[in-house]
């Protein structure tokens, strides 16, 4: 399930939402954030950095559900859709958090992960090809699973797994169709080497223009 029990302390930003102050919002150590959603206005806030990348690293990602505790405001339950990182350094310098209603279905993607290696590959020389590496499903914000596991290992040459091989259960629907596939254990052709065909060079005629006439034979000398 993709909670974490810790909460993320948040304080209210006010005044000025501009470049100098993000900026300043960052040089005291923090980064500046936004959260909307649950037909509540958006608010500005501020959030410790370390405590969101602990939680974009983790197994369940930015799927994960946490308490957003916000000083001098109310909390609630969030999720991080949107983040930006700085292009040289790689530091976090924006979020965009979603109010989550607990009660209400929702859509995320969650990551399939295979495991074990397919018997086509050990005693077939296949190559084992994952099509699908994300699924959309629906499901209640505290059901949704940090990922999808697929065990491939009795995957014979040219077997297939498709959207009805996933586990399902009652309380995750997957939204892409059945017959989708997922992933399979294929052959890797060698690409045929087409000799190039030969091309006789042309005659070269040597000097410019066009070519002589051929010379007239002498005439007779006179007696």
């Amino acid at each position: 399930m993709a909670n974490t029990t810790e909460a993320v302390k948040a304080t209210l930003r006010s005044g000025k939402f501009n470049k100098n102050a993000a900026r300043r919002v960052r040089v005291s150590g923090l980064i500046p954030a936004v959260i909307y959603g649950a037909g509540i206005e958006s608010q500005a806030i501020t959030v410790d950095p370390k405590s969101i990348l602990k939680i974009l690293h983790s197994e369940s990602g930015h799927n994960t559900i946490f308490d957003l505790n916000i000083e001098n405001g109310a909390g609630a339950k969030a999720m991080i859709v949107d983040w930006q990182y700085e292009p040289i350094k790689g530091k976090l310098l924006h979020i965009d958090l979603k109010r989550i209603a607990m009660d209400k279905t929702m859509k995320v993607s969650v990551p399939v992960m295979l495991s074990g290696i397919p018997v086509g590959v050990k005693m077939g020389g296949g190559v084992l090809d994952q099509v699908l590496r994300e699924i959309e499903v629906e499901c209640f914000p505290g059901d949704i699973p940090s990922h999808i596991d697929i065990d491939v290992t009795n995957l014979e040459l040219h077997g297939a797994i498709h959207v009805s091989d996933l586990p399902h259960t009652g309380s995750v629907k997957f939204l892409a169709e059945e017959t989708a596939l997922v992933a399979h254990v294929t052959i890797i052709k060698e690409e045929e080497v087409v000799a190039a065909p030969v091309v006789a060079e042309p005659e070269v005629t040597k000097g410019k223009g066009k070519p002589e006439a051929a010379a007239a034979p002498a005439a007779p000398a006179k007696k």
